[in-house]
C-alpha cells in the first residue's frame, strides 16, 4: 500500500496522466486518469465481451488489454501516460500489459 501511495503522490505533484492497472487472479483492469484524478478518459479489461473467450488471468490477456487501452486512449487524444502499476511488481502479467500499451502507441 504505501509504494502504491508514494507513486501516485508522485504522479499527483507532477499532474501527469496516468495508464493505472488493477488485476486479481482471473481478470487484469486498466484506466487512462486524467492528471487531477476526476475522470476516466479510456478504460480496457478482461471483463470485455470481446476478450472473455478463453483465458481471462495469464500473460496472452494482458497483452490483449494493453493494445485495447492504447487504441482507445490515442482516440481519446491521450499519447503520453505516466504508468500506474498500483504497487505490482513489474513482472508478468503487469509487464506484458505496458509493452503492449508502449507497442500500441502511449508513451511512459
Amino acid at each position: 500500500m504505501r509504494r502504491a501511495r508514494r507513486g501516485r503522490m508522485k504522479m499527483r505533484e507532477l499532474g501527469a496522466t496516468r495508464l493505472t492497472i488493477g488485476r486479481t487472479s482471473r481478470h487484469i483492469y486498466a484506466q487512462v486518469i486524467s492528471g487531477d484524478g476526476a475522470n476516466v478518459l479510456a478504460q480496457a479489461s478482461t471483463l470485455e465481451a470481446s476478450l472473455r473467450d478463453g483465458q481471462t488471468g495469464n500473460v496472452e490477456a494482458a497483452i490483449k488489454v494493453g493494445a485495447l487501452i492504447a487504441d482507445r486512449a490515442k482516440q481519446a487524444g491521450v499519447t503520453a501516460v505516466a504508468f500506474d502499476r498500483a504497487g505490482y511488481k513489474y513482472h508478468g502479467r503487469v509487464q506484458a500489459l505496458a509493452d503492449a500499451a508502449r507497442e500500441g502507441g502511449l508513451e511512459f
